[in-house]
């Protein structure tokens, strides 16, 4: 493909030498790290694993990639890439000896926490393997809608082990992610996983699997070496023999040279093999039999530029290696986690030429390999990406117009259309679904925006429908296909957009949202990654009774309330909805912002009891209120106190509830709690400063506003459409006895009110838990 390039051209030689130190530097870290005192823990670290992809990544970073290419690293080969951003400039040589230390380099590439900032994290295996590919659909959005960037690879290394993950399988086969040429995948076909070499592992059965999705193939299974012999007179019984061995019975061959190699190679060969290596010098043998495509490092580069000359879909290249290359423990099948000795570790630093004194040095700048080092850093070593920008967001969409009964999904629907009108935001809002659109509400978006596809695609039917689907460059809502975990990756690499490609987007995504949890891994991958979106969870709970309990959430709130980096915000009405979602939009941008989950209904309710708050409150002070977590829905009347706490579609109920305990002289203060997350944290945060100062606690944050202090003593009851404990913990703030009401068992098929007499959600069976807390 036409994009960046390489800035230097060198010679083989000049790579080689470059490899071998980064073969020895990712070793000796690894090696420094296990020999200090860490408290009886094990270090770890995978010197194997980084041995097996150093070639692949020291032509990758020297001799291909250019300054606007985005890689991702094969977790295990964190030390690899370190030592690659030391060589190149970017890294000071104080890191090297601070490997899984605190404050120093992660255990694995991390966007967010290693002074070397990776293009992407990769961490949790099979997700970093294919977010440069969600990353490529993002470049492609933001071409087609701000204009083209400089041209740009993304490239993704994984190990072959990691093919095992499913998401990578349901990343290639989604149809929204065809025509990317401008991505790569490299597989390290190491054919080991962490305890075994792996038996009967295939390569051209993976391969088939990216042809059938349409991608292009390419193989470097041998080497320039091998394949040379394999032309000569008798080398195709040297390739049959070759290809006939198995994987544990070919790497055990890593482990010997010479005449014992040659020897056990020879076992069971036929006469034309052992005419041809007759030939060989003993000293040549291991040179040639050993000679794998993925540890040469000319045939790399010349399958890199293969890829690049195919743009019309994506490619993956299986390069053949073996784990531990160049080092005494090469082909070992238990060497995954193995540490070479100190002596072994001594040898190896003297065959490269290093002294004790040296061992950590850079090259001399005046030498050919200092000098190529000194440009590739020049041109690729990552710049801080400036702050994003602020956006201008109103503080409501104006969309909520009227106090008639209607659901959270229906309003959501309406406030993103409503908002989509705003000059500069609306060009942002990008929206994404797995094949839930029109059934999580976006209908409305879709009808206005249109749906994005890098081509327009041709309308074959005449007859006016209410849905306006028809693709093209201008849409902007991407459909995904039924997958949870693509809809998070690709929100999290939309949420990186100014990162990535320097544009700020506003990333919305619709779910059913018992499948959030499909998706958790991927939800979690990219908060870590410090991306920012906002995630729609809808419908939600049991209150989606006919549905049956395959489509009711439970413990969803509880997911958003601990994962940081998120907010978790459940309003009961649509203008409690307009506020957050607008504000939501607003911490995407913000210096100490973060992404938005929101849990929806389908349930209509009256939104009278919300009108009245806010002439009650004051609207001003009702926004602040909502924003902060939750406000105060009704007033108590004359009686024994109980604070009714409750969440999203369950409000009614409470509010009748409260209504029956007044007429039996209870007094029942009710608060509609908007945010459990944004409460929990204002509880949390001033409990975190006294334990640190040792100074008394300042308060409980925003619940000191809610409950007075003359309830303050009083049981609670809280009720929530969710499992019980994710509100539970209210009790704890005062010192209160509680009553929780929710669902903690799975549901089932029925009308609101049979589902919600089975669970204790109804009017009289909540006065009846308040009559509990009471006595």
């Amino acid at each position: 493909m036409e994009g960046s390039v390489a800035v230097t051209s060198p010679s083989i030689e000049v790579l080689e030498e470059i490899q071998r130190r980064v073969l020895w530097l990712s070793t000796r870290m690894i090696d420094h790290a296990n020999r200090q005192d860490a408290g009886g823990i094990k270090v770890g670290g995978h010197q194997a694993s980084c041995a097996s992809m150093v070639s692949i990544m020291t032509a990758l970073w020297f001799g291909h990639i250019g300054g606007e290419d985005k890689v991702a690293v094969k977790p295990h080969a964190s030390p690899v890439y370190h030592a690659i951003k030391y060589l190149t400039g970017e890294l000071d040589a104080s890191y090297l000896t601070r490997l899984r230390e605190r404050g120093g380099l992660q255990a694995y590439p991390s966007r967010t926490k290693d002074p070397d900032v990776s293009d992407f994290s990769t961490g949790s295996v099979g997700l970093g393997a294919v977010a440069p590919l969600f990353a490529a659909a993002t470049r492609r959005y933001v071409d087609n809608h701000m204009g083209p960037r400089p041209p740009a690879r993304f490239i993704s290394v994984a190990g072959d082990a990691e093919l095992d993950e499913g998401n990578i399988w349901e990343a290639i086969a989604d149809p929204t992610l065809a025509g990317l040429g401008n991505f790569t995948l490299i597989v390290d076909l190491n054919r080991q996983s962490l305890d075994r070499v792996i038996p009967g592992m295939k390569g051209t059965r993976l391969m088939e699997f990216f042809a059938n999705a349409g991608w292009h193939v390419v193989e470097a299974k041998y080497g320039r070496k091998l394949e040379r012999a394999f032309r000569e007179p008798k080398g195709a019984a040297l390739r049959t023999h070759i290809d006939e061995m198995s994987n544990e019975e070919y790497q055990s061959l890593f482990r010997y040279e010479g005449e014992e190699l040659r020897e056990r190679f020879l076992k069971n060969a036929g006469g034309d093999v052992k005419d041809l290596l007759a030939a060989i010098p003993d000293a040549d043998v291991a040179g040639l039999i050993q000679n794998l495509g993925g540890h040469d490092l000319d045939l790399l580069l010349d399958t890199f530029r293969q890829c690049d000359a195919v743009t019309d879909r994506p490619s993956v290249v299986f390069a053949y290696t073996v784990k531990g290359w160049g080092l005494p423990i090469a082909g070992d099948p238990m060497n995954h986690s193995a540490l070479l000795s100190a002596e072994q570790i001594e040898v190896l630093r003297s065959t490269l030429g290093l002294s004790v004194e040296s061992e950590w040095d850079r090259f001399d700048p005046a030498s050919e390999a200092g000098q190529v080092c000194d440009a590739v850093g020049a041109d690729i070593n990552n710049e801080p990406p400036p702050p994003r920008p602020p956006l201008v967001i109103p503080d409501s969409s104006g969309a909520v117009t009227s106090s008639r009964a209607t659901s959270t999904q229906e309003a959501f629907g309406r406030i993103v259309v409503r908002l989509g009108r705003e000059p500069d935001l609306g060009d942002r809002i990008v929206t994404t679904s797995p094949d839930v659109a029109v059934s999580t509400n976006l209908g409305g978006w879709i009808n206005a925006k249109g749906v994005f596809s890098p081509t327009t695609a041709s309308e074959y039917d005449s007859v006016e429908r209410p849905l306006r689907w028809v693709p093209g460059p201008e849409g902007q809502h991407i459909e995904l296909g039924i997958s949870e975990m693509n809809l998070f990756m690709l929100l999290g690499q939309l949420g990186l957009s100014h990162d990535h490609h320097g544009e700020m987007l506003l990333p919305i995504g619709t779910v059913y949202d018992p499948f959030v949890l499909r998706g958790l891994d991927a939800l979690i991958y990219s908060l870590y990654n410090d991306s920012r979106f906002v995630v729609v969870g809808t419908p939600a709970g049991v209150s989606l009774a006919p549905e049956g309990g395959a489509h009711q959430s439970t413990i969803t709130p509880s997911v958003g309330l601990e994962l940081p980096g998120i907010a978790q915000c459940e309003p009961a009405y649509a203008q409690a909805l307009d506020w957050l979602l607008c504000d939501g939009l607003d911490q995407l941008s913000a210096p100490d912002g973060e992404s938005l989950y929101l849990r929806l209904t389908t349930r209509p309710i009256d939104q009278t009891p919300f009108a009245d708050a806010a002439v009650r409150i004051g609207s001003d002070r009702l926004r602040t209120d909502v924003l902060a977590g939750g406000y105060r829905l009704a007033e108590p009347s004359e009686g024994e106190p109980v604070v009714l706490f409750g969440s999203g579609a369950i409000m009614p109920e409470v509010l009748e509830a409260a209504s029956i305990l007044a007429e039996e002289g209870v007094a029942a203060t009710v608060i509609d709690v908007t945010s459990l997350d944004r409460l929990y944290r204002g509880w949390r945060r001033p409990l975190e400063e006294a334990t640190a100062t040792a100074m008394p606690v300042a308060g409980a944050g925003h619940l000191d506003s809610l409950v007075r202090p003359s309830e303050r003593l009083a049981p609670i009851v809280t009720v929530h459409d969710a499992a019980t404990h994710a509100m539970a913990w209210l009790g704890s703030v005062y010192g209160q006895r509680v009553v929780p009401v929710g669902v903690d068992r799975f549901g089932e098929s029925g009308s609101i009110e049979d589902i919600y007499r089975v669970f204790g959600l109804l009017p009289g069976q909540i006065v009846n838990a308040v009559l509990v807390a009471l006595n």
